[in-house]
């Protein structure tokens, strides 16, 4: 089950986010920033998928962008990742220059 979908730039700001479980405002913040830094600190040449805490991150990069997203242990990530290139070849498609 996918818990949060998280879209940021290199900067570590958070450009789009989608909870789908109920996190409190204050704990989202944390949450993302704790996330950002995992992600960001990384190489190109490590695997885009993270233990963190009680669930796995799963992410890609584009350019200066990064798509995160939180799955829980049940969830499959090779099916995630194809997922978020998916959902970023649509958003290209749509919008021309993403």
């Amino acid at each position: 089950m996918i818990k949060f979908f998280l879209m940021v730039n290199k900067q570590g700001q958070t450009r789009l986010s989608r909870y789908y479980e109920h996190v409190e405002i204050n704990k989202r913040t944390i949450l993302e920033a704790e996330v950002i830094k995992n992600c960001l600190s990384r190489s190109k040449d490590q695997c885009s998928f993270i233990e963190y805490k009680d669930f796995r991150l799963v992410y890609r990069q584009y350019a200066a962008l990064f798509v995160v997203v939180g799955i829980n242990e049940t969830e499959n990530e090779m099916a995630v990742y194809e997922l978020i290139h998916n959902f970023v070849e649509v958003l290209d498609k749509y919008f021309s220059r993403v």
